[in-house]
């Protein structure tokens, strides 16, 4: 769908395919990305994939299995804790690979977001890579019950704002295959929108998740 001029007067959708992955690459360059101090959290990264699909780009969203012993049957991003001697790059690209068949170079990053800071324990560092024009996927029944590619135009979208019980921040949702997509999430995939695809330093991490996803 058409992405409006915004205040940046950048359009992303006016970028050529073939130029897109350098142009994500400027945006999140340009971009003074915070980092958080782990205190007693746990390090973690989550993956934003740009994939092909007849031509268009998107991500994949997963929807947790199950049979998993936290935040089972929510949407999430690939991702998990970094394993010792990792970095977030590494921990995102390994994670790919583990829950999805894909394997990536280290070359295939084209930056990363601000860290975010969750409720249940962890401090979550985006990266952002390019897949172009995927392999056969072989997600892990294990931990991915189903995989959703989401166009990057449904991504380009004003999130909702609503209370949080118990908090006074605000939590984040965003409109997202028929229902909506929380933080920590939302979140994320909100700052992509903003950063990546409109070149707006936005930040994200004074927005609060849903009760569910505290634990």
């Amino acid at each position: 769908m058409p992405v409006e001029q915004d205040s940046s007067g950048y359009r992303w959708s006016d970028v050529p395919a073939n130029r897109l992955r350098d142009a994500l690459a400027e945006s999140l360059a340009a971009f003074p990305r915070r980092s958080a101090e782990l205190g007693d959290r746990k390090p973690a990264a989550v993956l934003i994939a740009i994939v092909d699909r007849d031509g268009k780009q998107g991500i994949w969203l997963t929807e947790r299995s199950p049979g998993l012993r936290a935040h089972a049957g929510q949407l999430a991003l690939p991702g998990g804790r970094l394993d010792p001697g990792e970095d977030a790059k590494a921990a995102a690209l390994r994670e790919l690979h583990e829950e999805l068949g894909i394997e990536l170079p280290r070359s295939a990053v084209l930056g990363l977001l601000d860290d975010y800071p969750t409720r249940s324990g962890y401090v979550m560092t985006p990266v952002v890579a390019w897949v172009g024009d995927p392999p056969p996927l072989t997600p892990n029944p294990a931990e991915v019950a189903l995989v959703h590619w989401i166009p990057l135009s449904e991504l380009d979208v004003p999130p909702r704002f609503a209370p949080a019980p118990g908090s006074d921040r605000p939590t984040i949702q965003l409109p997202m295959l028929g229902g909506h997509l929380h933080a920590p999430t939302a979140a994320i995939l909100h700052q992509f929108r903003e950063v990546a695809l409109h070149r707006r330093p936005t930040r994200v991490d004074h927005m609060d998740q849903p009760r569910f996803a505290w634990e």
